[in-house]
């Protein structure tokens, strides 16, 4: 009776476990998935060597992007301040021609004169701080006339001097260490055109004035015109 009731007891234990069903695969199946090899773990060294590496690189990156981002921006800033003094002093140029013009005009009266000084003193304060941003003035003389310096503003025929050469300069030009701030404006020598005969061209007949073949009358008309003379003779 007692084993009975052991046996009894083991039965309904594994029944309420419920064993797994067996699968049984044929040898010729191909489809089943072959078991996964199991990876191996990184330890806490290992993980902490690629996040550095990880780190590393990207600071190194975001570094390089920020030198040539530095250097784009100062490249940048430079060119807008050298365009905008090469501007300015191009501007003080043309008031210093202005000083220039009123310290060439004669004055005789004394008042004229106090005030002549006033403009020199003026003038020579304003060549002083073009020369603190190295600007000086070309020494601009008769001689050939050069494309990287001179700008021709207009031409003199003579024969006086060479075709090219420089006869006058009209405005005086300026450098900004060593590099050409305004061009001076001169006035080249130019070969004089071949002068034309006038009586010469008189004598020569026109395009105009010679016949043309129309207008020559056949020998038939000619002598059609001295029987009609005849007969009204």
């Amino acid at each position: 009776m007692a084993k009975k009731t052991k046996k009894s007891k083991e039965e309904h234990l594994n029944g309420d476990q419920g064993e797994a069903p067996e699968v049984q695969t044929s040898a010729g199946d191909d489809s089943a998935p072959e078991p996964e090899k199991p990876t191996r773990d990184e330890t806490p060294l290992e993980q902490a060597e690629r996040e550095r590496d990880e780190y590393l690189g990207n600071w190194h990156r975001a570094r390089a992007d920020y030198q040539n981002l530095k250097r784009r921006t100062f490249d940048d800033v430079q060119g807008a301040v050298g365009r905008e003094r090469t501007a300015l002093l191009q501007e003080m140029l043309t008031i210093l021609d202005f000083l220039d013009m009123a310290l060439a005009t004669p004055v005789e009266h004394e008042e004229a004169k106090n005030l002549k000084v006033g403009v020199q003193m003026t003038r020579d304060q304003l060549m002083a701080l073009l020369e603190r941003h190295r600007v000086a003035p070309m020494e601009t003389q008769e001689g050939a006339f050069d494309h990287d310096l001179h700008q021709a503003v207009a031409t003199v025929e003579t024969t006086d001097v060479e075709a090219g050469q420089i006869v006058e300069v009209m405005r005086r030009g300026f450098t900004m260490a060593g590099d050409v701030l305004r061009y001076a404006q001169v006035r080249v020598a130019a070969e004089p055109e071949p002068e034309v005969d006038i009586d010469s061209a008189e004598d020569t007949p026109s395009v105009e004035d010679t016949p043309s073949p129309e207008d020559t009358p056949s020998p038939e008309d000619t002598e059609s015109a001295e029987d009609a003379q005849k007969g009204e003779g």
